[in-house]
């Protein structure tokens, strides 16, 4: 079996299992007894959370949904190293990164039904190209500044990733990557992007109301 396969394989599992690691779930359900997917709008992530349970538990959500992208994209890269030495090519960080986006969308331990992976996808981008996904966190800022759309933020933000790495010529193989990543994000916020257009998206606030 060629190298390169070997590494997908290995690398797309250990990322898809630590993705997998809901923390969003795992805070409600430890924390609070109940599972935030059943409240508001039923998505296990920060801005549910929030909503749902307060800041501290957001607080929480945000850096366990981080790190475990972070870790997986730290474990891609040096469990298996550049593809050619010298070539600053990291497939196993590549592609345990999307993974574990994979796995917070889709986590193997809670029935399938996850989050839209915000955050694990700045993580992972951050990993990739730190200065690019650095820009997209200023751009997401302002927008939600203004606008108080997180949907919105993630999504135009993520777009611009794109835009910034084209121009800071990544490498080809984390540029497909990252156009998928992208494309996971607009995707899963298909029922924001309805609800933006028909005027009834929810605003960010600070407030929490744990309703059904």
């Amino acid at each position: 079996m060629p190298l390169e396969i070997i590494v997908i394989v290995f690398s797309s599992i250990i990322g898809y299992l630590l993705g997998s690691v809901n923390t969003s779930i795992i805070v409600g359900k430890l924390f609070y007894k109940a599972d935030v997917r059943e409240y508001g709008s039923g998505n296990a992530g920060a801005t549910n959370v929030l909503r749902t349970f307060g800041k501290t538990a957001a607080i929480a959500v945000v850096a366990g949904d981080f790190l475990k992208g972070v870790l997986a994209c730290l474990i891609g890269r040096y469990v298996f190293g550049e593809i050619n030495p010298g070539s600053g090519i990291f497939l196993g960080e590549y592609f345990a990164g999307f993974f574990a986006v994979i796995g917070h969308n889709w986590p193997a331990y809670f029935n399938f039904k996850g989050g839209k992976g915000v955050m694990t996808s700045f993580a992972v981008i951050l990993m990739f190209s730190p200065i690019s996904a650095l820009i997209c966190l200023g751009a997401f800022i302002v927008i939600v500044a203004v606008t108080r759309y997180v949907s919105l933020g993630s999504m135009l933000s993520a777009v611009l990733f794109l835009v910034m790495a084209f121009i800071f010529k990544e490498p080809l193989p984390m540029l497909l990557i990252g156009t998928l990543l992208v494309a996971l994000i607009i995707i899963r916020h298909s029922a924001n992007i309805k609800r933006l257009l028909a005027g009834n998206e929810k605003k960010l606030t600070l407030k929490n109301t744990k309703e059904r």
